[in-house]
């Protein structure tokens, strides 16, 4: 089993922007990822298995809902923190860092902004401390990017909601409690309910012979004539801008996420390159392996500059969802092609276990694509600065 030497790239001072707090929640995240994840994530990623002993630690560093309010058990902290904890996360293993992030911006952020108080007081905490698990219901077999045109839909049968349907490509799904299900009323018109795990006709199939996210948990969501109570809808929020909400959040962590895959990629690479002697000398001094690592710890430090700013305007309620999707596109492509130049560095043992950035490549070839694929939040670019949705 390897140490793990990480050590983060600041090229640009970026520390100095940020607040003890934000130190000290991140060396605390990081701490954790040294101790507890990167010695038994290879393995698991071999095995194709969940690690689920490290859920409490998650819930003790923060990661789990850490901008929700304390009196419903979060952390209470700002929008750069959040995004920090997803990046030490996603240092250690992107699949670890998805079931950190569908269990806060995806289940509880809805729960809080979306659900009454009940509802908060009901759940938020148990989330928070990892004693429950959540998933989040929207993409289904034929309908990915364009959520809109769901089949799964529930019916008012006077004393509850008759839910019906199918998801698909759910993290989390074959261990959560409760699942945060987006579905069409009679009318069309889309609502949030939360069901929970023992429903009758409600059932969590696991996905298998996946080549990425090995580590992480996948399944799908059966809806069988599920009867779901009426005070399991979400009450404050409906149409489809309310799934896109949680989707915010969702890309503004893998945002910060990426970079720290891309940074794992990078610190691998510098290292090997002071290590590996070829024709008598390090490989680092050869122009072609530096104009590689001088492209990474560029991309990197654009992409820290992109997520702080981003983290700022999402503190001060202003950041726009076409500004989330930009960050999201730029640093998971950043991270992938630093993944690709690291992984040729390496030469043969780049393929290896014995380092993460194989690993790594093939996770991030999920992030590229879900929460909005790389070519969709182009897209939503372009609708932002042209006017034209190219959508329909």
């Amino acid at each position: 089993m390897k140490p793990d030497l990480f050590e983060a790239p600041d090229y640009y001072n970026l520390d100095e922007l940020l607040t003890e707090e934000h130190k000290l929640v991140r060396q605390a995240a990081r701490d954790w990822v040294k101790r507890d994840v990167s010695p038994i994530i290879e393995t698991y990623a071999q095995k194709a298995k969940f690690p689920e002993q490290i859920i409490s630690g998650l819930a003790e560093i923060g990661a789990f809902g850490p901008y929700i309010p304390l009196k419903y058990g979060g952390a209470g902290l700002d929008q750069i923190s959040y995004g920090l904890i997803m990046q030490e996360i996603e240092r250690g293993d992107s699949g670890v860092r998805s079931t950190a992030s569908v269990q806060s911006s995806l289940v509880m952020y809805p729960i809080w902004k979306y659900g009454n108080e009940t509802q908060r007081k009901k759940y938020l905490p148990k989330l928070a401390s990892g004693e429950w698990m959540g998933c989040f219901g929207l993409t289904e077999p034929d309908y990915g990017s364009n959520p809109g045109g769901m089949t799964t839909n529930f019916k008012d049968m006077g004393d509850y909601y008759l839910l019906n349907g199918a998801k698909m490509w759910i993290s989390n799904a074959p261990f959560a409690q409760i699942a945060v299900v987006w579905a069409k009323n009679e009318t069309g018109r889309v609502h949030g309910l939360i069901v929970e795990r023992g429903m009758e006709g409600f059932s969590t199939p696991e996905t298998h012979n996946k080549w990425s996210l090995r580590a992480s948990a996948t399944g799908e969501l059966i809806f069988d004539n599920v009867k779901v109570p009426k005070e399991n809808l979400l009450p404050n929020k409906s149409g489809l801008g309310a799934p896109l909400g949680c989707l915010d959040s969702a890309r503004y962590g893998i945002a910060w996420g990426a970079i720290g895959a891309a940074m794992d990629c990078y610190d691998t690479a510098l290292r090997y390159s002071k290590e590996r002697i070829q024709f008598g000398k390090p490989i680092g001094q050869f122009q072609l392996q530096q104009k590689k690592l001088a492209e990474m710890i560029t991309e990197i430090t654009k992409a820290q500059l992109l997520t702080w700013r981003l983290g700022v305007l999402r503190n001060q309620d202003k950041a726009t969802s076409a500004q989330i999707s930009m960050a999201k596109r730029n640093n998971v492509d950043m991270a992938l092609n630093i993944a690709r130049e690291a992984r040729q560095m390496l030469g043969a043992m780049g393929i290896s276990g014995e380092y993460s950035i194989m690993r790594h490549m093939m996770n991030l070839e999920s992030v590229i694509t879900y929460e909005g694929t790389h070519d969709i939040h182009l897209l939503i670019t372009g609708l932002d600065i042209t006017g034209y949705n190219a959508f329909k």
